[in-house]
């Protein structure tokens, strides 16, 4: 018998959600991108973010299987506040919560990471590496994030695929460690 679990991705705007999602998806992933606007420059802060042409509307999904008995639907929310109401919906059943951030843009995850509390959807973090960053210690963004000691905190790159696989399995096994 196989189990079904569905798994958040979820971060800021333009944190590399939709990026991580194809990366794993066995499918072909579902994706609601639409190209910016002028009308969004206004809301849609891209100061840190650049050759960003286009945003997620509603959600991205991938399915990935894990196992003869596990099988992981993976749903990426919206990052911009607007889409706040998704989240209602996409939260219920929800077994976990993958929080991408990028490190230095650490600001813009509060809002992420208290819509998850708010949830009560338990979560590991994944620092996206983007190119040229400089590395910081995980004690240090632990810290800059004031995470709780159990909560996991792994280094990914969405678009590697076996980095993004190590943050998605840092999050199923600590969903197994809360259930035992």
């Amino acid at each position: 018998m196989q189990i079904a679990a569905k798994i958040l991705v979820v971060g800021h705007f333009a944190v590399g959600k939709t990026t991580f999602i194809g990366t794993l998806s066995e499918i072909p992933p579902l994706r609601t991108e639409e190209t910016m606007t002028q009308a969004g420059a206004e809301i849609d802060d891209l100061k840190g973010v650049h050759g960003k042409t286009t945003t997620t509307v509603a959600m991205d999904f991938g399915r990935l299987t894990l196992s003869d008995r596990l099988v992981l639907y993976l749903f990426g929310t919206p990052g911009q506040q607007r889409f706040v109401q998704v989240w209602e919906d996409m939260s219920r059943g929800a077994l976990g919560a993958l929080v991408l951030v990028d490190p230095e843009r650490l600001q813009e995850s509060f809002a992420i990471m208290d819509l998850v509390e708010k949830y009560g959807i338990p979560f590991a973090i994944a620092i996206n590496r983007f190119d040229g960053q400089p590395n910081r210690a995980d004690e240090e963004l632990r810290e800059a994030l004031d995470l709780l000691p159990d909560t996991p905190i792994v280094t990914c790159d969405a678009r590697d695929e076996k980095s993004s696989a190590n943050a998605l399995v840092a999050l199923v096994r600590y969903l197994q460690n809360r259930s035992s």
